[in-house]
């Protein structure tokens, strides 16, 4: 019997280890978009209405959402989102809160075209 419990045991340890581990880690890899705007700074407030005007209803509707920070320095503005997953980050490029509200409300205060990034965290 102790045999046969320690058998099943290692089998257990296997299917874990082959089979769950990896399909859990394919599917749980965050990603983070980085959003770049060259923004004046007399606009710069303007801008960080935008942000914090969308930053809930991102959080609340956009699937995967999980952080949203606007980064300040000297040369230039950057939003950094935070996702479940890369086609998350992906698809809310393609959402209408992103193309018909954010987008919308941005464009007249860049600069030149905004930097987009994608990255997926290991």
């Amino acid at each position: 019997m102790k045999r046969f419990i320690f058998v099943m045991t290692l089998v257990a340890a296997f299917i874990v280890a082959a089979v769950i581990q990896p399909a859990m880690a394919e599917n749980h890899n965050k990603a983070y978009l980085e959003i770049t705007l060259k923004i004046s700074d007399q606009n710069r407030d303007k801008a960080a209405g935008v942000y914090k005007k969308y930053k809930e209803p991102f959080l609340k509707k956009i699937s995967g959402a999980e952080s949203k920070e606007l980064l300040i320095r000297g040369e230039d503005v950057q939003v950094l989102h935070g996702f479940s997953s890369k086609a998350n980050a992906e698809a809310y490029l393609e959402s209408d809160l992103f193309t018909n509200d954010v987008v919308k409300e941005l464009s007249p205060l860049f600069e030149a075209p905004p930097e987009i990034r994608v990255y997926e965290a290991i």
